[in-house]
């Protein structure tokens, strides 16, 4: 198998995020049946490295290997050799021992998966590298957006608020949105806005003056744990969420709301926008099944054949 790489939403094409969606879309009718399985991978090994917690992302990747019939490992750090000192580099050449196809991989440092890379013959997946990628996340937001506001994306506002300095699915969302056409704001306290994020191509506003602008709303949570201890970027939550929070008074009635999850209830976003059925949070969480499955596929088979629903599954 030719080592397939998936670090950055830049290491695809649109071609390339256009196959896999709609390879995504080709696995849902696996998802309904009585039995969800089907043989595309069987015979192939996939490991999984969760070196930080992870509930959605590391439960729909091992998941998705098995729906696909695939043999799966699953290591995190604590219990493993990490705790007695062994490098990732070594990690990578003891688990390479046993051939795996792919290894998935979520680690606190930035850079982590291509250090596991250069030390792997498997295909490497990006399941979040501190705060540089979440190239997954960008995938399965992208096909829920498809299959909620229609196929084509073009020209459709984003906005982004939340704290973006700490946030690698806003780094892997503003490439991804923007390569299908989307125009993507960020909004953010300036404490939690990164210098020089225009380059990137997104308008970048403090304030929700403007939030009657977008057709979607993406939120994000505070990530407190890469946040260093007496650093003072809010001065309070319930200040963030006066001045920040999304609650239903400030939606459209058109306007609908994601979240990569976990929320925090209260801060970033009210209960009575977690609890409503028109956001599409749960969506993002289901479409992220259907979405690895079509990841590992791909890493398998390439993303020039084209193949055919029939013949994925």
């Amino acid at each position: 198998m030719p080592k397939r790489d998936l670090i950055s939403i830049e290491d695809l094409s649109r071609a390339d995020v256009e196959l896999l969606l709609d390879t995504a879309e080709s696995f849902l009718p696996v998802l309904e049946r009585d039995i969800k399985k089907v043989p595309t991978l069987r015979g192939r090994t996939i490991i999984n490295l969760f070196w930080e917690a992870s509930t959605r992302t590391s439960s729909s990747f091992d998941l998705a290997a098995k729906r696909l019939s695939a043999d799966t490992l699953a290591l995190k750090a604590s219990g493993s050799a990490v705790e007695k000192g062994e490098t990732l580099k070594d990690t990578a050449i003891t688990l390479s021992a046993y051939s795996p196809d792919i290894i998935v991989m979520r680690h606190p440092s930035a850079g982590a998966c291509q250090t596991l890379s250069a030390n792997t013959e498997a295909s490497v997946i990006n399941a979040g590298d501190g705060k540089h990628q979440h190239p997954t996340q960008c995938l399965l937001d992208l096909f829920s957006m498809r299959q909620n506001l229609g196929r084509d994306l073009d020209g459709l506002k984003v906005f982004i608020i939340g704290d973006i300095l700490h946030s690698r699915v806003a780094r892997s969302d503003i490439m991804g949105f923007q390569m299908l056409g989307m125009e993507v704001t960020l909004v953010a306290p300036p404490t939690l806005m990164p210098r020089g994020i225009e380059e990137m191509g997104v308008k970048v506003e403090y304030d929700l003056a403007n939030l009657k602008d977008a057709d979607v709303i993406y939120l994000l949570r505070i990530q407190k744990e890469r946040i260093k201890a007496g650093a003072a970027y809010l001065p309070s939550l319930r200040e963030y969420s006066q001045l920040w929070g999304i609650s239903q008074a400030r939606l459209g009635p058109k306007q609908r709301v994601m979240h990569p999850g976990p929320i925090n209830r209260g801060v970033e976003i009210a209960s009575d926008i977690a609890d409503d059925d028109e956001n599409l949070i749960a969506h993002q969480v289901f479409s992220g099944l259907a979405v690895r499955m079509a990841i590992l596929y791909r890493t398998i088979v390439g993303y020039s054949d084209g193949a055919a629903s029939g013949e994925v599954l």
